[in-house]
């Protein structure tokens, strides 16, 4: 006969077994993920406010400063919401007969996201938000083709349209189960989400509105390099969490990542200042935080499936076909895409998506990726990485030219050219970004 205290013992060590399979077998939150998600999260976010907005408002002309950060900090306001309202539930619902194109309505106002709700193993809350810091970004990027001329009302008119129908489609074909998920196209991060969207929205901006009034016979440097170079930094530190966060957990995938996103910024920000040094005879500040932010935009779509090797490889492509994009748009063909957008993220994010084709490879020796999956090889990957590119350039640039059309109809696009020569701050917001 047992004692009390053995009865006692085994009683609780059979109520341990009872629980054992429920708490380490069960799919349930996963601490280390989730911590590392909201990090990434907030990562993110200060890519926006103050790393974009500081970025952006040091480059445009003293007198148009506070527009910029303020259309920066206005879209990341309205983009937040119109994600909570429906484009989270447009991007990653189910669209039924439809859900190759588009997700359903069943989640307007994160209805079904409820304290328990899950995505894997982190509340479906904390990747809502994720990626809500990704809706954020896309259309304020934009912002640097029309800066110094558009009205503040219809930007974000605009920019709240081209996010529900031109950002959530697109979304829902890459990462929420369309059509282009199940082609298997690579991206990791967003190079097609993200940064050909915008690139090609800038695009078309910039056609649209037309040249700013002097371009391109008269100087517009930048006018506060310090500015640029501070959001420059906040840039690459936050990249981490939108290239490493994008594994969704704190593993291998996510530390692969962090590190051929450095490495590509790196090889970015080094060769776009050779190539200028090279032409110019001295490197120039503006020169290598640009080519860091080719180097960043264009392994984005790559992160997560290539190595090292292949980031370096990357990295150094992207600062030297970037660097001759810029000079082709604004030097040859007068297109006056005022902060770079198309051909840094544009032509960055193209690059990258085609190159997740290549380097994804396993079999390219130190040069090797993660591998292709489970019946492709680099033929029929780079053939899907070409079509994703094809169908979001084509689908961005007709919906945004048609969006910008409506626009310029409600409210008008362009501020008249008096008040574009006393600048945004003063016509538009009554404000100065200095007084000295």
């Amino acid at each position: 006969m047992l004692s009390p205290y053995k009865t006692r013992t085994a009683a609780a060590f059979a109520a341990l077994l009872s629980v054992l399979p429920t708490t380490v077998f069960a799919d349930e939150l996963n601490g280390a993920n989730t911590a590392w998600i909201l990090t990434s999260t907030a990562l993110v976010l200060f890519m926006t406010i103050p790393g974009l907005s500081l970025f952006y408002g040091g480059l445009v002309r003293s007198k148009n400063v506070l527009s910029v950060l303020m259309q920066c900090f206005a879209i990341t306001c309205l983009a937040s919401i119109i994600w909570f309202v429906v484009g989270y539930s447009l991007a990653f619902g189910d669209g039924g007969s439809a859900n190759a194109f588009i997700g359903g309505l069943d989640n307007i106002f994160l209805a079904k996201v409820l304290e328990d709700s899950m995505s894997g193993d982190i509340p479906e809350s904390v990747f809502a938000m994720f990626q809500m810091t990704f809706a954020v970004i896309t259309p304020a990027l934009i912002v640097g083709a029309f800066a110094e001329r558009m009205r503040f009302s219809a930007m974000l008119l605009f920019s709240g349209l081209w996010l529900v129908v031109v950002y959530s489609p697109i979304t829902h074909w890459v990462w929420g189960g369309g059509w282009l998920a199940e082609m298997g196209l690579l991206d990791f991060a967003g190079g097609t989400v993200v940064h050909i969207t915008a690139g090609a929205a800038a695009l078309v901006a910039a056609l649209v509105l037309g040249n700013r009034k002097g371009f391109p016979t008269q100087a517009m440097p930048p006018h506060n390099l310090t500015m640029t170079v501070t959001g420059a930094g906040m840039l690459w530190v936050g990249w981490f969490g939108f290239n490493a966060g994008s594994a969704l957990a704190a593993n291998g995938d996510a530390g692969m990542a962090m590190l051929v996103t450095h490495i590509s910024a790196a090889a970015g920000s080094l060769a776009w200042m050779t190539m200028e040094w090279v032409r110019y005879g001295k490197p120039s500040v503006l020169g290598i935080v640009t080519g860091m932010v080719a180097g960043l935009g264009t392994i984005t779509p790559a992160s997560g499936f290539v190595g090292p090797g292949g980031a370096l490889v990357i990295g150094f492509s992207a600062g030297i076909v970037c660097y001759f994009a810029t000079q082709a748009i604004k030097q040859r063909f007068k297109i006056d895409d005022s902060l770079d957008v198309f051909p840094v993220h544009g032509v960055g994010g193209i690059l990258g998506t085609f190159y997740a084709g290549i380097f994804a490879s396993d079999a390219l020796g130190v040069f090797s990726g993660q591998g292709y999956n489970e019946g492709m090889d680099m033929g029929s990957q780079v053939y899907v990485q070409l079509v994703g590119i094809g169908a979001t350039f084509v689908f961005t640039c007709v919906v945004t030219y048609l969006l910008l059309k409506i626009v310029d109809r409600v409210l008008g696009l362009r501020i008249d050219g008096e008040n574009e020569t006393k600048g945004l701050d003063l016509a538009e917001h009554n404000e100065r970004g200095y007084d000295l």
